[in-house]
């Protein structure tokens, strides 16, 4: 018996632009195949008028506060004012402030640029955070909160409705794909079956795909698809916003963590394929393939259907009528009896699967 890999069989899409070489790679390493269709693009610091304009009106007056709210977008925000000639300058700036840090990612980046934080919360929560600076007493206080690719507009309006002046530092903002063919075929691919999971690692990923599918006619597919077949699963409850908001169910690590979800896909995954006992035979189902007494069968994807189906209820005849129905692209009673034909060699022979004369197929389930 060789050792299977625990995602060995699924197919998983990935929509990111910033560590999807990362993300691709742990997925990889478990077994899995990867296709990317990248949602959004990451705006290149030197040419962000945005990030800029924030930067030289921070230099400009006066500075109380400054919440870092990521590692990277902290080091990405020093090293574009180093970019721009602005580096001695902004840092002079921020070493008369507050400083407080999100995490100790962020809190590592502020003391890499030579300054020291005054407060990190040990949640590691935008919530913990806010909580804090409220408590100290935030009116006539200009603040300024350095984001991550999407608005803070919950945390930012409390500051401003309590009395802060804040200022908002966009930090390697999203804009859509400059070329959405990958993006395209990623959802033909969700749509026709053939990937099982979905990580996302940022809101605007997911609301971009959800975008796309919509402004193509694909939206109700997509939304079924991602409902009842495909895992979704989110590096954290920001990023599941824009799902959770059309109804779609998400999975999230514990720790919001590239690691993290790379597990818990391959959890999620791995608990969702079928296991049944038939013709003597342990069987496992895994996205496009099947493990039969823990070796690895390649089945095509007519008969990886058939199979599926006939799975849903083991032991339960299915016609060849009905079994038609989930053949990809449709097709005739034929098509089943070869399709069941090419099954039975895939999985070695036997009597996993079952003749019933004049009314169909099933699985020869154990009892």
């Amino acid at each position: 018996m060789t050792d299977v890999l625990p995602l060995a069989g699924f197919v998983i899409g990935i929509t990111a632009a910033r560590r999807a070489d990362e993300l691709g790679a742990l997925l990889v390493r478990k077994g899995a195949s990867v296709r990317y269709g990248p949602a959004i693009r990451i705006v290149p610091l030197a040419d962000d008028s945005e990030l800029h304009e924030a930067t030289t009106r921070l230099l400009g007056e006066r500075l109380d506060v400054v919440v870092a709210t990521t590692g990277i977008g902290f080091r990405g925000w020093v090293e574009a004012a180093e970019g721009w000639g602005l580096g001695d300058a902004l840092l002079d700036r921020l070493a008369g402030a507050s400083m407080l840090a999100r995490g100790p990612k962020a809190k590592g980046a502020i003391r890499a640029a030579g300054l020291s934080e005054d407060y990190s919360p040990a949640s590691e929560s935008n919530a913990e955070l806010l909580q804090h600076l409220l408590e100290s007493g935030v009116e006539g206080r200009r603040i300024a909160v350095q984001l991550h690719g999407e608005p803070l507009p919950y945390f930012v309006d409390t500051l401003r409705d309590a009395g802060a002046e804040v200022v908002e530092v966009p930090v390697y903002r999203w804009v859509g794909p400059a070329d959405h063919g990958p993006l395209d075929r990623l959802i033909d691919a969700v749509l026709d079956g053939s990937v099982h999971a979905l990580p996302f690692t940022s809101a605007p990923a997911a609301a971009s795909m959800l975008a796309v599918a919509r402004r193509t006619g694909r939206l109700p597919g997509l939304v079924e698809a991602l409902e009842k077949r495909v895992v979704v699963a989110c590096v954290g409850p920001i990023t599941a916003g824009p799902l959770a908001a059309v109804g779609i169910p998400t999975v999230q690590p514990h720790r919001a963590r590239i690691g993290a979800l790379a597990r818990t896909v391959a959890e999620a995954l791995v608990a969702r394929s079928p296991r049944l006992r038939a013709g003597g035979r342990c069987i496992e189902l895994r996205g496009q393939a099947a493990i039969v007494d823990g070796e690895w069968c390649d089945v095509a994807p007519a008969p990886m259907a058939l199979l599926r189906a006939l799975a849903v209820s083991p032991g339960r005849v299915i016609s060849r009528r009905e079994l038609t129905s989930a053949l990809p692209g449709g097709g005739e009673e034929h098509a089943v009896e070869t399709a069941i034909g090419r099954l039975r060699s895939a999985l070695g022979g036997g009597r996993v699967v079952q003749t019933v004369v004049k009314r169909g197929y099933r699985l020869a389930v154990d009892v």
